[in-house]
């Protein structure tokens, strides 16, 4: 167990973290989709998972129930926990598609600003305002830094206040905007990290890395959300998985 990481507890001075049996059910569904947990494998006893995971027993039933009813997992009394492949492996960050090299890796993020203007002209078209809201995050998998990351909103999708938002910003949408993504197209390539990037990501400003564009849907003909990913290669690639 030791790729996985503690969780992060929600405090006072970040209200907006996932609950903790959240995060841990999501850490399980991408390691089974990365193949890190196969098929069959028996997970370790419940109170060493948790201690591992700096959590409760408890709390970790509940991830695990979750897991249980996506048949991801099955419970064999005065046996174990075992996982099951084939399930319905959606998740919170189903289309969160960076993964450590290894597989896996809970994402994580961290909020460098959050600011309301009119939408640049440099930006391609999207959405039916004038106006957005551009947030720009550092992003880790457990607890590494893999990239920066660049969100543009249309402000008819609503308001982002500062300190609103968790980990999961397409979890934010539905839990504060009524806002649902349905689908997503991603072109992927090479790009030069921007001035912005914080000192703690690991490329320096102007360095060539891996880049992503992103525009988001939900059930309307304009894309709500364009975004831009520049995410380092070194630790941490791409993934499609394709059913």
């Amino acid at each position: 167990m030791k790729f996985w990481t503690p969780i992060v507890k929600p405090s006072a001075g970040n209200p907006n973290v996932l609950p903790a049996y959240v995060q841990i059910s999501e850490l399980l569904i991408r390691e089974i989709s990365a193949g890190r947990l196969m098929d069959g494998e028996r997970l370790p006893p419940e109170r060493d998972m948790a201690k591992t995971l700096n959590t409760s027993v408890g709390t970790l039933r509940k991830a695990l129930a979750i897991l249980v009813d996506k048949q991801l997992l099955e419970r064999v009394q005065g046996s174990g926990n075992y996982v099951r492949h084939g399930g319905v492996g959606d998740s919170i960050y189903a289309m969160f598609r960076l993964e450590l090299l290894a597989g896996g890796g809970l994402p994580r993020a961290r909020v460098l600003s959050i600011q309301a203007m009119a939408k640049p002209d440099d930006l391609p078209k999207f959405g039916t305002s004038a106006h957005t809201t551009r947030i720009r995050r550092l992003r880790f998998l457990n607890e590494t830094i893999i990239g920066v990351e660049e969100i543009w909103l249309d402000a008819d999708a609503g308001d982002v206040p500062e300190g609103a938002i968790s980990d999961s910003l397409y979890h934010f949408y539905q839990q504060r905007l009524g806002l649902w993504i349905a689908r997503a197209e991603d072109r992927v390539g090479i790009g030069a990290v921007p001035d912005w990037a914080p000192v703690e990501f690991t490329k320096p400003v102007g360095m060539t890395t891996g880049y992503i564009e992103r525009f988001s849907w939900t059930d309307a003909p304009e894309a709500v959300e364009f975004s831009r990913t520049w995410f380092d290669t070194d630790r941490a690639l791409y993934v499609q998985r394709l059913k």
